[in-house]
């Protein structure tokens, strides 16, 4: 099996640092192939800069999906998620969807925690979309700034505990550890924290493999059914050629 793993923020640090805590979340027979957005923004930290990264998730998608399996779109608020999953043809996957659903599957009701209160309105629009706000007991973000996004999660971890730990208090059955800089510290925290915590990335990633071993056909009819051909302007490259069907062509 192989899972596209798609960072759509433009820092290479980050793809390999997901990729690296990606591999604890991958059965024997699956390999990852990590990329990163070749254009946008060095890290995601609100509605319209998730409209530019969902742009570059599907221009990645267009030009590398061949011969995989699944992708996941490894951002927490899932930008391009939605037209994703209505252009092409395999499993995709995002992590905050991926988490949020993983949680209701451990317990009534699930709390976000994250790094930056800038990231919250976003967040809560994913939480909107999955349509699960009533089993979200709500989103808590570290209030003091960092200094380099790419070590928040060693930087801002007595916060993010304390953050997690009040959320148990509040109700909380399960905590996710919400934004692609946290990947893997869900497991270094685990067992300081009295419920589950969850790892967006591993969520979404056990999600994918599971996807493709259900062995499910593409829609063909439906809300998901891949649109008519059309012509583009402005676009070029695979991603034009994929919209218009022409993608066979050179």
């Amino acid at each position: 099996m192989r899972i596209l793993l798609l960072n759509p923020n433009t820092s290479a640090a980050m793809t390999a640092r997901m990729a690296q805590a990606a591999e604890a979340a991958l059965a024997p027979d699956v390999q990852i192939t990590a990329l990163t957005a070749a254009t946008g923004l060095p890290y995601i930290a609100s509605r319209a800069e998730a409209q530019l990264a969902g742009a570059a998730v599907l221009e990645t998608l267009a030009a590398h999906h061949a011969g995989h399996d699944a992708a996941v779109i490894a951002a927490y608020g899932d930008p391009g998620l939605i037209a994703a999953r209505e252009l092409f043809d395999l499993p995709v996957v995002g992590m905050a969807e991926a988490a949020m659903l993983t949680a209701c599957q451990l317990g009534a009701r699930f709390a976000i925690v994250t790094f930056s209160p800038a990231l919250l309105p976003w967040y809560e629009d994913a939480v909107a979309l999955a349509g699960l706000s009533a089993r979200c007991v709500g989103l808590y973000a570290v209030r003091r700034p960092f200094q380099v996004v790419i070590a928040v999660q060693d930087e801002l971890r007595p916060e993010i505990l304390a953050l997690a730990e009040r959320a148990v208090a509040d109700g909380a059955d399960a905590v996710i550890l919400a934004g692609a800089p946290l990947a893997g510290l869900a497991t270094v925290l685990r067992r300081a924290v009295p419920v589950p915590l969850i790892d967006p990335l591993a969520a979404a990633l056990g999600q994918a493999q599971a996807l493709v071993r259900l062995g499910t056909r593409p829609p063909t009819a439906g809300r998901f059914a891949r649109p008519p051909a059309k012509p583009a302007t402005g676009l070029t490259g695979p991603l034009a050629r994929w919209i218009a069907h022409r993608e066979g062509e050179a």
